[in-house]
């Protein structure tokens, strides 16, 4: 891509009365008309010059340190097609004339690219929208300004998207609140969040704190700038594309009115990201709860709440954040919930598919950083038993691949004797025609591919890591 001012000016794509080829999918025309200032919309007054926040963010050092953060993060481009590599040079050509347009409140922000995950439900789609590489610069520099501010405002409660906590520390204060008692719970689910967001509300809430309206209205135009989906554009109205560096600290913004709600109320509760849970002592006291928060959240935040997947439940009944919960001689500990162990399975079996063309080296590294990944994540659980059945699963499958690899009889009576087989058996177990599976179960395969043999060709199990990090 050549980066030059022309460039620049063609990479806008939200220009009022244009019509440009989306250069991401090169299909169709998007006709993207720029909206209206937001005090017009929302009948919010703001004072322009208060705070002087446009300048804290387009500092030098301020954009800089956003860059680093983009650059480091690297992810794919947007609809313009530019990468994380051809920012620099974009900047050194253009970053003049893009501080100016910011500052003046004329610049317009290009829509997301959509892409689709498929969620753990079936036939469930996550939609993420992939901003462009100058796009997430200009919102890592909001959110670097604007998290400190906020920060000071959020609950103790909540976790997700925030500096120096995680969810091993909204596991930690669960166990608190059941330990104190509160072991019946309102699992709430709040349908679709990011794509039904109310903008309206949004700006309300953020103009309470932020009092220079050319950040107002920039966030604003972020949350107008439509979605790129298979080649036409689509207006966002409602909602905020979830993918951006923005999108994590407005979630935590506007689920700070639930929190302080909540807090007000005086419930206990423990929030990450949009996963929410009211610990009571009682279930008719839970039910009640549940009553009396869904009008809010529904009636003055605009939000939409699962009625199917929130329930009240015992927190032995419950998964939070992959874990499940169980109580033993009256104290709350962990578990890792079925669906998890389910979802580790499948990963295992795709990383040990004996039919991806993996050399062995890579595939050992693979497993090494998944499991490690793994097991400092559920590290806080109950699960040495289950790792060590699930260790035993997982030699067996790379014993498989490696009886597949020795295809001939020659190959597995040479490799079988360079492991230490007895010669009156290698002749044997060399011909065996039950099948790669059950071969590789074999006593003496399993003797010669021992567990020390598999660890020195760099395959690790499971419980060696969890006993490095047990907390149990």
């Amino acid at each position: 891509m050549n980066v030059t001012k022309d460039g620049f000016e063609d990479r806008q794509l939200h220009i009022e009365g244009y019509l440009q080829m989306v250069s991401a999918e090169q299909k169709e025309y998007a006709e993207v008309s720029a909206h209206q200032r937001i005090a017009e919309n929302n009948d919010i007054i703001t004072d322009f010059q208060t705070d002087k926040l446009m300048e804290k963010i387009l500092s030098n050092d301020n954009l800089n340190q956003a860059y680093k953060k983009v650059k480091s993060n690297k992810g794919a481009g947007g609809v313009d097609g530019m990468s994380v590599d051809e920012l620099l040079p974009f900047f050194r050509d253009n970053g003049t004339q893009l501080k100016q347009q910011l500052m003046e409140g004329k610049y317009k922000p290009s829509p997301v690219r959509r892409v689709e995950i498929p969620k753990e439900t079936k036939g469930e789609f996550r939609k993420l929208g992939v901003p462009t590489v100058v796009d997430r610069v200009i919102q890592q520099a909001i959110t670097q300004v604007l998290s400190p501010i906020y920060e000071r405002q959020f609950s103790e409660n909540s976790f997700g998207f925030r500096p120096n906590r995680g969810a091993h520390d909204a596991l930690k204060q669960c166990r608190t609140n059941v330990n104190d008692g509160n072991v019946y719970v309102v699992d709430m689910d709040l349908e679709k969040f990011f794509d039904t967001v109310c903008q309206s509300k949004l700006i309300e809430v953020l103009s309470r704190t932020i009092r220079d309206g050319r950040v107002i209205s920039l966030i604003h135009k972020y949350l107008n700038a439509g979605v790129i989906s298979k080649g036409m554009f689509e207006k966002t109205e409602v909602g905020m594309p979830q993918g951006g560096p923005l999108s994590p600290l407005l979630s935590n913004i506007m689920l700070n009115e639930l929190d302080k709600e909540l807090t007000r109320r005086g419930h206990r509760f423990v929030r990450y990201a949009d996963d929410c849970m009211i610990f009571c002592k009682s279930r008719k006291s839970a039910e009640r709860t549940l009553n009396n928060i869904v009008p809010y959240i529904e009636g003055k935040l605009f939000l939409k709440v699962n009625r199917t997947k929130t329930c009240v439940a015992h927190i032995s009944k419950v998964k939070y954040l992959g874990y499940s919960f169980y109580r033993y001689r009256g104290k709350c500990r962990f578990r890792v919930h079925p669906k998890s162990v389910e979802k580790m399975k499948n990963k295992i079996r795709e990383l040990t598919n004996r039919s991806n063309g993996w050399g062995n080296e890579y595939r050992a590294m693979k497993l090494t950083q998944f499991m490690r990944g793994w097991v400092n994540y559920f590290g806080m659980a109950d699960m040495k038993r289950l790792l060590q059945s699930n260790d035993e699963w997982l030699r067996h499958r790379v014993r498989a691949i490696y009886w597949k690899q020795w295809k001939k009889i020659k190959t597995k009576h040479q490799r079988l004797k360079e492991l230490g087989m007895d010669e009156d058996y290698i002749q044997w177990h060399a011909n065996m025609r039950q099948g790669i599976w059950n071969c590789s179960s074999n006593r003496m395969v399993q003797f010669a591919l021992n567990n020390a043999k598999l660890r020195e060709w760099g395959y690790p199990t499971f419980t060696e890591f969890y006993l490095k990090i047990c907390e149990n």
